[in-house]
């Protein structure tokens, strides 16, 4: 059925549940995993003020540090649960991409036959504000999308 399986975290609770998901599904069917977090661009509205070309500069230093930081432990947790699952994972953390570019990127460029990722499940106006990485996913991709809420 399924191959190789991309589950994407952010590293929330949420996201949490997609990779306990995703991992069941992986076992049962045999497949392996590739575990993908996505740190998204530094915001471009930091580099404003006086000292901003000062300022920024040391401010994206740090954000840029701590993505991979906090992007590694993701990945470390994850790789753990599927060591501790018998599913065979790899980690992948891409940086300075919208979530859903590089989760549509990579699932294709890895020949991923299912996406697994979560979804607040926002409808209306809360979606419209903060935006869905998974609709748009869902709206783009050319393989199916597991979605777990």
């Amino acid at each position: 059925m399924y191959k190789h399986l991309l589950i994407a975290t952010d590293g929330s609770e949420l996201a949490g549940k997609g990779v306990a998901h995703g991992l069941m599904l992986a076992k049962g069917v045999g497949a392996t995993v590739t575990f993908v977090t996505v740190s998204e661009q530094f915001p471009i509205f930091a580099w404003g003020g006086a000292m901003a070309g000062y300022a920024a500069g040391d401010e994206l230093a740090v954000f840029q540090e701590e993505s991979r930081k906090y992007g590694k432990e993701v990945l470390d947790k994850c790789k753990a649960s599927a060591d501790a699952a018998g599913v065979s994972a790899e980690v992948v953390h891409v940086e300075d991409k919208r979530p859903a570019e590089a989760i549509l990127e990579l699932s294709q460029a890895l020949g991923c036959d299912l996406v697994v990722m979560a979804s607040h499940g926002r409808r209306g106006l809360g979606r419209l504000l903060l935006g869905s990485q998974t609709a748009e996913v869902l709206s783009y991709t050319e393989i199916p999308v597991l979605v777990v809420r």
